[in-house]
């Protein structure tokens, strides 16, 4: 059989293999049922293989299996009754031994987890959300991340990823803004081209290596009203202008999966949108890999979209239009067939498909190397070094929003300080979504991060409080939180929201900050995924809690943990020191905690821009200068803008030089800027590079970021920075939809957010 003899190219193995399958078998490649539902574990660690995936693989055999190791409240997988990395590996083994033996084929299975911010398994790491890693506007450091995620996810055996997100965000009351980069394409874009290397590597068949799988293609952040699955009310030229460009740009890196996304584009699904994937990811990017629909994403055809009037036709519509594979729903497996007997699709069509999964499943070496090694996901998974990486993309995720009158860092010698709010010492509401259920101690919360800061003087220096839930209206806590607060020097308040779905830790009294185990969690969601708001404040008691605090007089400093922008206009006018940690992962503590003591000197910039009010939505720094006037009550500007963050030191910026000033169309010029540190601490610098087109043939954004460079330098030091402009900085998207650089004058901004900077012109000739 040519398909098992690993010398022969993969496309002459994937051939020979589409030749020797029945329908029935190339309908069960494109498949992806529940993995967690395909065994059961036994008291001793070891599974056994439910008859429901035995008969399922018989009858037609299974493609890929969806978050097989995937632990949370969804799966019911808990650490009770879940998988150590050591186990997780052996029963992803056995599963992967039984589909190879006991089909007739011997295809291997593709398993497919959750990786968005670290794998979703017991024991694995726990990274902070993309939001934050967007804010640390280092791609070099996001690269190492994701390269340590594909180690531990690859390790168990599982050898795709539904990650990275690229959805551009337009409106943050989406519940899905934490699995974001941002509201700009440009810096999205290079996230994901970090995220395609750092995952798939130098090749797909590494042991450390796994499939990325771009998603949600198309315009899902954009949403209308930041409601999620919600139509996209997006023109062409800004579809291909935004949206489309963090997918572009990945592909181009090497990107092999794309993930269709729920919401409709101008009454067009995405699942059967034959002009994203065909005509513009096959045909014109040259895609080579394989598309799968979002969970149950087929189904919404029927109901919901109700483009379809039959399971039948759905089906055919998404296999027609280039969907490949069908994420844990039923469509394709219960309809394929009797649309292939209507004449709706044809068993070419079927070939296509299992062909481009076949021939990844080559390429990952799955053929030929289907199983994993446990006792290297024993070794490798939570390992010192990722756990050291997720410190660091904490520390270089915090913004620091405001800091009068120098309030922070704090002097460890302060004296009392109290540690209040209800994210104070809440470990699941720092982790955000698509997490799994954790091990006491895995996570070190603020409060925690304080203590160990101070070390030995802790117990008698710092005291804590929650004061409040986060969406509970109770004062119950006030008394405690006053009377601590009352006894302290300094109060640190870590106010916020909370995305943590319910693992069953209990609460907290709030009259005592003491847990109480209850066996289920007193639910404070209010983001994630299918938790979308309306407004942007603090929910419950916490601003009244706050301002009790604050009338007591002492410094206040404000950390918000959370997975969307807060606006609060009393606390931004009101409170001298603001801190946006976002969801900053398991490390978070002990990096906010560093943050506030000034051993992390902060340079985490805003990668979206946060409003005044949440009447300006929508307030994207990129919005096109025909965006309208004022509101009557409110300016179009934004609390803290696009690329915004302040340091413990100070950075100047001069001698800005576009070298030559005038190009020709296809011409190069380089920026050249110096940056000296003016201040007396250490610290990084982002400068952000933005372009002006001062007259198109179409309208533009009044800018737009097209470089950015993270810099260190030392007190005192001066560092010249160079960005090249070419090309890519300077086209749009003409009249006729293609991609053009017009003649004409640019403007050219370098600076330290989308509002300042040194400016300079480049006149470009045709």
């Amino acid at each position: 059989m040519d398909y098992k003899d690993a010398s022969l190219p993969v496309s002459e193995r994937v051939e020979d293999l589409l030749e020797r399958m029945t329908a029935e078998e190339k309908i069960g490649q494109l498949i992806q049922p529940f993995g967690w539902k395909a065994y059961t574990r036994n008291d001793d660690g070891t599974i056994r293989i439910t008859e429901e995936f035995k008969s399922q693989l018989m009858e037609g055999g299974i493609g890929s299996l969806y978050g097989t190791l995937r632990a949370d409240p969804w799966t019911g997988v808990t650490l009770a009754n879940g998988l150590s990395p050591r186990e997780g590996a052996e029963a992803v083994n056995e599963i992967q031994r039984y589909a190879i033996e006991h089909s007739r084929l011997g295809i291997p299975i593709l398993f497919g987890e959750e990786c968005s911010h670290g794998h979703m398994a017991i024991g694995a790491t726990v990274f902070p959300v993309p939001l934050t890693i967007g804010s640390t506007w280092n791609t070099e450091l996001f690269q190492s991340m994701s390269r340590a995620v594909a180690a531990e996810t690859r390790a168990q055996g599982g050898a795709a990823t539904y990650s990275p997100v690229l959805d551009v965000v337009r409106d943050p009351r989406w519940g899905r803004t934490e699995e974001t980069f941002g509201e700009d394409p440009h810096l999205v874009a290079e996230f994901a081209v970090a995220a395609v290397r750092g995952l798939q590597g130098e090749s797909l068949d590494s042991h450390d290596s796994l499939l990325a799988t771009l998603k949600h293609f198309a315009g899902y952040g954009a949403s209308e009203g930041g409601r999620n699955g919600a139509p996209a009310h997006i023109g062409m030229r800004e579809l291909h202008e935004v949206d489309l460009l963090p997918f572009r740009k990945a592909v181009e890196a090497g990107a092999l999966s794309v993930m269709t996304a729920y919401n409709e584009i101008d009454g067009v699904p995405c699942t059967s949108n034959r002009y994203l994937l065909q005509d513009v990811l096959r045909e014109e990017w040259g895609f080579d890999g394989f598309v799968i629909t979002d969970c149950g994403a087929i189904h919404m055809l029927t109901s919901g979209h109700n483009t379809a009037g039959s399971g039948e036709e759905a089906a055919a519509q998404a296999l027609k239009s280039g969907v490949d594979m069908e994420m844990s729903g039923t469509m394709f497996q219960t309809h394929l067939h009797q649309a292939l007997e209507q004449g709706r699709i044809t068993e070419d069509d079927l070939s296509k498909a299992a062909g481009r999964v076949l021939e990844l499943k080559f390429k990952l070496g799955l053929f030929d190397r289907p199983y994993a090694d446990p006792a290297w996901a024993e070794r490798i998974i939570g390992c010192k070094g990722h756990v050291a990486l997720a410190y660091q993309a904490a520390a270089e995720g915090i913004v620091l929003l405001k800091n009068e009158e120098n309030t922070l860092p704090l002097d460890p010698n302060v004296g009392t300080i109290a540690v209040i709010g209800p994210n104070a010492h809440a470990a699941y509401n720092q982790l955000g979504d698509y997490t799994s259920p954790q091990p006491p101690g895995q996570i070190i919360t603020v409060l925690e991060g304080i203590r160990s800061r101070l070390g030995n003087t802790a117990d008698s220096r710092v005291l804590y409080a929650p004061g409040c839930r986060i969406q509970d209206d109770s004062r119950e806590g006030f008394p405690h939180a006053l009377d601590c607060a009352a006894e302290a020097d300094v109060i640190v308040m870590v106010l916020g929201g909370s995305s943590a779905r319910d693992f069953g830790e209990g609460t907290i009294d709030l009259r005592t900050g003491a847990s109480v185990v209850t066996g289920h969690t007193e639910s404070d969601m209010e983001c994630g995924e299918g938790i979308d708001r309306s407004t942007l404040t603090l929910m419950g008691a916490q601003l009244d809690l706050l301002q009790e605090i604050y009338k007591l007089g002492k410094p206040v400093v404000v950390v918000y943990i959370n997975g969307r922008p807060i606006t609060e206009p009393w606390i931004d006018e009101h409170i001298p020191a603001i801190v946006e940690a976002w969801y900053p992962g398991q490390e978070g503590g002990s990096a906010i905690a560093d943050m506030l003591f000034g051993d992390v000197n902060p340079s985490g910039r805003l990668p979206l821009s946060i409003p005044k009010e949440v009447g300006q939505l929508p307030i994207h720094y990129n919005a096109r200068r025909t965006r309208g006037k004022r509101y009557l009550e409110t300016d179009l500007e934004p609390r803290y803008p696009f690329g915004y963050g302040l340091s413990y030191t100070e950075f100047r910026y001069d001698g800005l030089k576009i070298e030559p000033a005038v190009i020709p169309i296809g011409g190069e010029a380089t920026a050249r800027i110096r940056v000296t540190n003016t201040g007396a601490r250490d610290g990084a610098e982002v400068v952000q590079l933005y372009v002006s087109d001062l007259a198109a043939s179409v309208t533009r954004p009044e800018k737009a970021l097209k470089g950015f460079q993270k810099v260190f330098l030392k007190a005192g030091e001066t560092q010249e920075v160079i960005f090249t402009i070419c090309n890519e900085q300077l086209e749009l998207i003409g009249l006729d939809m293609k991609p053009i650089v017009e003649p004409g004058e640019f403007r050219i901004q370098v600076g330290p957010d989308s509002t300042s900077g040194e400016v300079a012109s480049l006149r470009v000739e045709g």
